[in-house]
């Protein structure tokens, strides 16, 4: 089985919406501040609800939030 990473954009989007901070994005998603910062950094991998809670709070899809990349997605050098 090859490695998987979920990668996200949360630190960009916080910043494009008027700059929200990660204890304003935890409060609208209602997890604390210290998930947010675990789920931005990579270190913690959302559930599927918080996942669609964070996504709905900047009125985008899933997919614009977050990325599941694998080895095997890389392209592989000839």
């Amino acid at each position: 089985m090859s490695k998987c990473v979920i990668n996200n954009n949360i630190r960009k989007l916080r910043f494009m919406a008027d700059e929200m901070t990660q204890q304003q994005l935890a409060d609208k998603v209602g997890v604390t501040r210290q998930t947010i910062v675990a789920v931005e950094h990579g270190k913690y991998s959302p559930s599927l609800e918080l996942a669609f809670r964070i996504a709905r709070v900047f009125h985008i899809p899933l997919e614009e939030v977050f990325s599941y990349t694998c080895e095997d997605d890389k392209p592989r050098k000839k």
